[in-house]
């Protein structure tokens, strides 16, 4: 067992996920920004979270250049409700104090890489279709064809086709207005960029491909399938999606640094995701599994797995578990994935923990595994 993630990941290693298994718990987040910390020293440039990708670049402005206030990135800066975990008010503070009186090319940055969709609702399009209107200079009226902000955001549009946006007329027009824009950004991009800066251009693609991203979930939302295949090609196109923005962020940071990616293991794991819930039985590939298809060794995965959590009401794994076979008196540490090959899930969960124990389908597509024997000792 070590504590240095290095061991685990080969030098090609441009793109290194670190997967925690339960959202409500917070020692994930602890060591996440301890092993951030550690790979800055090593030349790690850039972080990237479960998180709508184009709030976040609000919360890269703060930790690059100071704009605004850390409450008021934290509150607008995260979906998902994440700005409220502590752990995240850590993060964004420390990646601020550390880039002070840094050059450009030292800095960290921080980037979200997920859409702001939940399972229960995604927001309208409205807003980031019309940032890259304004930066192009056009007259669209954006705004009529998406009608209130509500309509989309509503629980109903997600679970309900019938009540869905996602294929009626005026949503196959922004979509088509969206693909236009899109091709105007390109095209006029030698312009753009000296009347702007690159940076803003890639802020103004970041808001389109995100008001396309949601068209596109907001489309697949309202095929009438079966209740496992329509949600789980839900899942399947939010992680189409993951993947994607990973890979554009790759882009731009190529000549910076490598990226620390965090996020839940279903996301980040090579093989497929299974996830479980009475009757509703979920099947899809995970960003992690399609990245690590298209970018061969330069995409590592270490799973996150937990012992025992207060947080959670769990309590210590039985021996002949997977978690049980790497339970130590260290806070955390890391094992090869194959270590805890010889044992078996875990069967001591409820659902209202949120926890998801190692399985061999995890195990199978991970490097390595960063065991917590005790969330208690692991807490900042």
């Amino acid at each position: 067992m070590s504590q240095d993630i290095r061991d685990f990941t080969p030098a090609s290693c441009d793109l290194l996920g670190f997967g925690e298994p339960a959202h409500a718990e917070p020692a994930f987040g602890w060591v996440r920004n301890e092993l951030f910390d550690r790979l800055a020293g090593a030349g790690f440039r850039s972080i990237a979270l479960e998180t709508d990708r184009v709030a976040a670049l609000a919360v890269n402005d703060f930790v690059q250049d100071g704009a605004g206030t850390l409450d008021a990135v934290l509150s607008e800066g995260f979906s998902h409700e994440f700005g409220a975990l502590e752990t995240n008010r850590a993060l964004v503070a420390w990646m601020r104090e550390y880039n002070k009186n840094r050059p450009a090319e030292e800095k960290l940055a921080f980037h979200g890489f997920d859409a702001p969709t939940e399972m229960m609702s995604a927001p309208s399009p409205r807003r980031y279709l019309e940032h890259a209107r304004d930066y192009l200079g056009r007259d669209l009226d954006i705004a009529s064809l998406a009608g209130e902000d509500e309509r989309w955001s509503r629980t109903e549009a997600v679970l309900d086709p019938a009540m869905s946006p996602g294929a009626t007329p005026e949503a196959e027009r922004l979509r088509t207005i969206a693909d236009d824009l899109l091709t105007a950004l390109y095209l006029r991009a030698p312009e753009l960029v000296a009347a702007t800066s690159r940076a803003e251009w890639l802020r103004a693609r970041t808001h389109l491909t995100g008001g396309l991203d949601l068209l596109r979930y907001h489309k697949q939302s309202s095929e009438r399938l079966e209740r496992n295949e329509r949600i789980s090609r839900m899942s399947a196109v939010r992680d189409a999606l993951m993947a994607r923005n990973l890979l554009d962020i790759r882009e731009i940071e190529a000549r910076r640094g490598p990226t620390l990616v965090f996020a839940h293991n279903l996301h980040l794991q090579r093989s497929p995701s299974h996830w479980g819930l009475n009757e509703l039985k979920l099947n899809w590939l995970g960003a992690g599994a399609i990245v690590a298809s298209l970018v061969d060794d330069r995409y590592a995965f270490i799973a996150g797995s937990l012992g025992r959590s207060v947080t959670l009401g769990l309590q210590p794994p039985a021996a002949d578990t997977y978690e049980g076979l790497l339970q130590t008196d260290a806070a955390w540490s890391l094992t090869k994935a194959t270590a805890a090959a010889d044992a078996r899930t875990r069967t001591d969960i409820i659902v209202e923990q949120g926890y998801f124990p190692l399985t061999e389908a995890t195990l199978n597509g991970a490097d390595a595994v960063l065991h917590i024997s005790d969330a208690s000792l692991s807490r900042s």
